[in-house]
């Protein structure tokens, strides 16, 4: 075992963490890619499991967990969120409405940061939550960059088709209108780090009796806009100051 440090728990642990970082992976998975015993690799990841570290995806494969998300939240030295908080909220005060930040996290996708608007209806996503990636704009940004295989791995079940995402790449923007939410619409732009790869997406959510049928018309500039900045942001930290 490479990279050991003499604590033979931990470095086991720490295999099944990195085997899935690329995507959710069954237990003959988990036991091919680590080179653990099955039953070990199975009580591993099931503790992991209980620490929300580790969590099952629908067909139940095991994926990395919420808990990793928000103690990436709490990181000081996270270079993303700490310019989140200003971005989002000028974006929230152009549009006036909720914006929000989101991650990636094997097959979900988890609210990170947000400015919610201040007053009147609006839609609510507290950070730290966990949504699917079958449903909404941001679900398709993160999404529309994969590499083919993923790509098309995580069309199953989506709401959007793979000519949708195909459009998401062209223009730079995706739009939503009751996929997560009936009466909820939403546009997302990506916020790129290291070799332009789209680290998270930028969001604007709200009543689609604001935003309208075609939020793109109307919130596509400042959304792009402000993933812009953070992705400008990220481009100015020093190598290793930014983590997603």
């Amino acid at each position: 075992m490479e990279n050991t440090s003499g604590v033979g728990v931990l470095d086991k642990l720490s295999l099944i963490l990195g085997a899935l970082e690329s995507g959710p992976n069954s237990l003959a998975g988990l036991v091919a890619a680590t080179g653990l015993a099955r039953p070990t690799a199975h009580r591993l990841a099931v503790a992991l499991e209980r620490h929300r570290l580790v969590a099952r995806d629908l067909e139940g494969r095991f994926v990395l967990g919420p808990r990793l998300g928000e103690l990436s939240a709490a990181a000081g030295e996270d270079g993303l969120l700490a310019a989140a908080g200003g971005v989002l909220t000028r974006l929230r005060d152009v549009t006036g409405e909720s914006a929000q930040l989101y991650r990636r996290q094997g097959e979900a996708r988890i609210c990170v940061a947000a400015a919610e608007r201040l007053s009147g209806l609006r839609d609510t996503v507290p950070v730290g939550v966990t949504l699917p990636m079958q449903v909404g704009s941001a679900a398709q940004i993160l999404l529309a960059w994969e590499e083919p295989e993923r790509l098309h791995r995580g069309l199953r079940g989506a709401r959007f088709t793979a000519t949708a995402l195909s459009g998401v790449r062209r223009r730079g923007w995706a739009q939503s209108v009751g996929e997560r939410e009936p009466q909820v619409a939403s546009v997302s732009a990506p916020v790129r780090g290291p070799a332009n790869r789209v680290v998270a997406a930028v969001t604007v959510s709200g009543p689609i009796e604001r935003l309208t049928r075609h939020p793109g018309a109307h919130f596509a500039q400042p959304v792009v806009e402000a993933a812009a900045r953070l992705s400008k942001a990220l481009a100015c930290l020093p190598p290793g100051g930014a983590t997603g």
